[in-house]
């Protein structure tokens, strides 16, 4: 290999300098023609035989030391201002190659070297930027997706085991079962959210945008977790405008608002309040969803709409971390618009605002 290498250049050398010298013979010869003409003309001057074969031998030697100078001046330059630039740049990709993402080029510097090699040395750079930052999301999302999967998997295990007991007591029977139960709809719920985040980012999910009420969709996510506000002894507020109309994929907005409900109640204690309204400013919607739970601090805040993430690290509240996620990339695509103010020990607020309309009454 290194000697096939070593050939090549040699070849790619002589190449050159062939190149180089056919040129310099051309424009030479032409020069010397030219010269000698002119001297006759002007001059008068005659050149013997002799003086023409001098002429020719010395005009060759400096066809061939300046066409030899020319290659080797040109070899440098070709060394410095191509060869070594391009030589980083396959190292570096032969890098991101070996799985090696953190590999980044520094731009070349200097007169002699050509800009573009700037531009795609910064190519490259986001390139292996964007490479790494998926790779650390690809790593992360396996790692969390075994977490929550191992969770109600060793559950439903170990309940199904003590269910094989010969001599179990039937209390304790549907409590196992129930608990089996439970932990199948959580790994159900795991594996529904990720597809549908799954979809959602490959845009494999068409919007059906079309103009509907936007407070009755609401009323009607909201009235579904009533069961869930009366067992924990929840008050309710609801402050939703009449005949505000959007014109957008209700389905995918059902899913914004199931979750910021079951956000709120899950973290709002009993006698605590959940609020929702709708209000219009200008040619916005603006959907207010806030709790007096536990609160989010600043830090939480700055992840909770990261996949897998979940402020409560006790996993004391039920959730798999895909609900936010899944609430900011529906808004993204419906090019809406949300915000989170939060207190801890007072309660959040999530505000989303979508382009509406209030309906006139004829």
């Amino acid at each position: 290999m290194i000697k096939s290498n070593a050939f090549r250049r040699i070849i790619k050398s002589v190449y050159h300098y062939a190149l180089f010298f056919m040129f310099m013979a051309f424009i030479i010869s032409c020069c010397m023609m030219l010269f000698i003409q002119t001297m006759t003309k002007t001059m008068g001057i005659t050149l013997t035989e002799q003086d023409i074969n001098v002429a020719a031998k010395l005009t060759f030697v400096n066809v061939v030391l300046l066409s030899l100078l020319c290659t080797l001046v040109d070899g440098i330059r070709r060394y410095y201002t191509v060869s070594r630039p391009v030589k980083r740049i396959i190292e570096a990709s032969e890098k991101i190659m070996a799985g090696d993402f953190s590999v980044r080029i520094k731009p070349v510097k200097g007169l002699v070297y050509d800009v573009e090699f700037n531009k795609i040395i910064d190519a490259f750079n986001k390139m292996s930027e964007e490479l790494s930052g998926t790779e650390t999301l690809r790593t992360d999302f396996i790692a969390n997706v075994s977490h929550e999967l191992k969770t109600p998997l060793a559950v439903m295990q170990n309940y199904g085991t003590m269910l094989a007991a010969p001599d179990l007591p039937e209390e304790k029977r549907q409590e196992y079962a129930k608990a089996i139960v439970a932990a199948s709809r959580r790994l159900a719920d795991l594996i529904t959210n990720i597809l549908k985040l799954n979809k959602l980012e490959n845009q494999q999910i068409v919007l059906t945008a079309k103009p509907y009420d936007l407070g009755e969709q609401l009323c009607e996510c909201f009235i579904a977790f009533e069961e869930l506000w009366e067992r924990k002894g929840v008050e309710i507020d609801t402050d939703i405008e009449d005949d505000v109309i959007v014109n957008t994929d209700s389905e995918m907005l059902s899913l914004v608002w199931n979750n910021l409900f079951s956000n709120a109640f899950k973290f709002t204690e009993a006698g605590g309040q959940v609020s929702v309204s709708l209000k219009t400013e200008g040619n916005l919607a603006v959907v207010k969803v806030s709790d007096t739970g536990c609160g989010i601090s600043k830090e939480v805040g700055a992840h909770m709409f990261d996949k897998f993430y979940q402020g409560d690290t006790s996993h004391a509240t039920q959730g798999n971390g895909l609900g936010l996620a899944l609430v900011k990339r529906v808004i993204d695509i419906t090019g809406s618009d949300i915000s989170v103010e939060s207190e801890i020990g007072k309660g959040t607020t999530f505000t989303v605002k979508l382009l509406g309309e209030k309906r006139v009454q004829n």
